[in-house]
């Protein structure tokens, strides 16, 4: 990738469609993945669960 300045200074990156990618933004994307990649809370799980139970249950009655 080919870097230069931009108008405030900072390194800026090519991207790969021919913007600039400022160099602060690898680390968004990193930390941004490594939230997404988390498991979810069991609680989190649980309360799922209650709504896949409860669309069942109202399904059958309709």
């Amino acid at each position: 990738m080919a870097s230069k300045n931009n108008e405030k200074g900072e390194e800026a990156h090519k991207d790969t469609d021919g913007g600039e990618t400022p160099d602060w933004a690898g680390g968004l994307r990193q930390l941004y993945d490594s939230v997404v990649d988390e498991p979810l809370p069991d609680s989190f799980m649980d309360l799922l669960a209650q709504l896949d139970e409860s669309d069942t249950d109202e399904g059958k009655k309709a």
